[in-house]
Parts: C-alpha cells; sequence; structure tokens
C-alpha cells in the first residue's frame, strides 16, 4: 500500500529539465549522508508548501520521529530511507539546494528545515520553487524511469534497442528521455556525443550498430568525470556542503559556441533541439 495518496498522477519531469542532473545529485547523496544517517528528525518546518506539486499537509507529522537509515539516488531524485518502507523523496527542480549545519546569512527562500537530533539542522532551499518534496512507500510515485546510465543494465545493446524503438527521434533527445535512461540532461547528452563522435541531431534509426555502441562508454566516461569533478556549478548547484561542482572548467562543447574545438580548432556550432540549446563541433561529430 502506498503511504501517499494524493490523487495525483505520478511526479514525471520534464526530460533533461536543467541541472542539477546525475553527477549533481549523486554528488550531493555522497555530501549529505554522514551527516543526516542514524539521525532522528525532532522536527520539521514547513515554511512554503507551494513547490512544483504542493507539500503534503501531514508531512511533518509523518516525518517528526522517524530516524534517517539511508540516503539512496534514484534518477534525479534524492531518496532519504526513514523505516518501514517509506521515503522522503526530494527533487531539486531547476533551484534547488540541501545544505546542512547553519546556513549563510544571506541563504533566502529557505523552505523547508528539517531539526535532526545531536542539533544538526537540513535546510531546503528554492528560488524558483520547481523542486518536490513528498512521503512515499513506493517508487512508481516518482513516474515511469529508465535505467540508469551508470549500472550494468545500460548496455551498447540496451541502447541500441532503444534506438530501434524511437527511429525518429534525434539522438540526443533520446539520451534525454528520462522514461528510457535516467539523470542524462542538457551538459552531459552532448559532452557524451562529443566524445562519441556523433552530431546531436542524427535520428536514432540511422545510426548503425557501431555508432550506437561508442555512445555507452562515452556517456558513462563523461558521468565518471563529472562525479570527480563534484558535477558542474552553471546555474544554482552546491553540494550539502556548500561547495561548486567544478567540470564546467572542463566542458568540451556545452555553452561553447563561437569558440575554438579543443581537439581540432573548428569553431563550436550551436542549434536547437527539443527547445534545448545544444553544441557540437562540426568536425569531429559526424
Amino acid at each position: 500500500m502506498r503511504a501517499l495518496s494524493t490523487g495525483r498522477s505520478p511526479v514525471v519531469g520534464a526530460p533533461g529539465a536543467g541541472v542539477p542532473e546525475l553527477p549533481e545529485v549523486e554528488t550531493l547523496r555522497r555530501t549529505i549522508a554522514p551527516h543526516v544517517i542514524g539521525r532522528r528528525i525532532l522536527a520539521l518546518d514547513v515554511r512554503e508548501r507551494r513547490l512544483r506539486r504542493p507539500i503534503a499537509a501531514d508531512l511533518a507529522a509523518r516525518l517528526v520521529g522517524r530516524t534517517i537509515v539511508d540516503v539512496r539516488r534514484r534518477a534525479k531524485y534524492l531518496l532519504l530511507d526513514v523505516g518501514g518502507g517509506l521515503h522522503w523523496v526530494i527533487h531539486l527542480g531547476m533551484s534547488g539546494r540541501l545544505c546542512v549545519g547553519d546556513p549563510p546569512a544571506d541563504l533566502s527562500h529557505v523552505h523547508v528545515v528539517a531539526a535532526l537530533d545531536g542539533g544538526g539542522r537540513l535546510y531546503f532551499r528554492d528560488p524558483r520553487r520547481f523542486g518536490l518534496m513528498l512521503l512515499t512507500s513506493d517508487e512508481r510515485d516518482l513516474g515511469v524511469l529508465g535505467l540508469e546510465p551508470l549500472g550494468d543494465g545500460f548496455s551498447p545493446a540496451a541502447l541500441w534497442q532503444m534506438t530501434r524503438r524511437h527511429r525518429r527521434v534525434t539522438v540526443k533527445s533520446l539520451l534525454m528521455d528520462q522514461r528510457l535512461i535516467v539523470g542524462v540532461g542538457n551538459i552531459y547528452a552532448n559532452e557524451a556525443l562529443f566524445d562519441a563522435g556523433l552530431r546531436p541531431g542524427r535520428r536514432a534509426g540511422r545510426l548503425s550498430r557501431a555508432q550506437v555502441e561508442r555512445i555507452v562508454p562515452a556517456l558513462k566516461a563523461v558521468l565518471h568525470r563529472a562525479l570527480a569533478s563534484r558535477g558542474s556549478s552553471l546555474l544554482d548547484y552546491r553540494d550539502a556542503d556548500g561547495e561548486m561542482g567544478e567540470f564546467q572548467r572542463s566542458l568540451r562543447v556545452y555553452e561553447r559556441a563561437g569558440e575554438a574545438c579543443k581537439v581540432c580548432g573548428t569553431s563550436i556550432r550551436r542549434t536547437v533541439i527539443g527547445g534545448r540549446g545544444t553544441f557540437f563541433c562540426p568536425l569531429c561529430q559526424t
């Protein structure tokens, strides 16, 4: 039985709806976990309920007294397991931020504050209010989520089958479809396709098996490099300790229109695919 009954449809965000993406959310998971695992929630102050989906009126009553036993990530969602099969789900949207301890004095737009035993506090900030917070016992409340790109299930064979089923979509749009592959947004789709040597506007059905097989290791490598750099801080992203990511310093094509390709020197071009700015090298990518 689901712990959250709202009568609403599952939570499904627009594919690739900006940062934070998988590396940022995973970095946040890693930095927040040591501060909250094993801590009991003493109080929950919900100051603003009007997020992308309103925070349930009984969220505080159902969370207070529970202990955070684990912090996991699924796609771009953080799942704080609070026992009894319940998950405190947090999605940062485009401007959300979680921080622990005492926030800076100028940290505005704090919508939720959780007081933990031992004196710790967990703050949720979201200036644009595109984030999400709910309590559920059923991960299906998150909607249809595809393969984790760093998992074993995301293989060249799996991606090949996706391209056969979705022949008419662009390869970039396919990589960003959260129903197929989770956590990959605009930044990492652009960077992975550069590494794979493929133009983002190519139709999935026109790719050869060999070309598809190049994408999987390219995407995994880009995500691992981003994780090693603690993600990308292009907008509002900070980890739980308030630190910025550094991957934006090594971007090869994303937001580099008109600049020289770091491999061949050709000017990076910009186009629009699926309403999103898309960047590629006309020489390195075919």
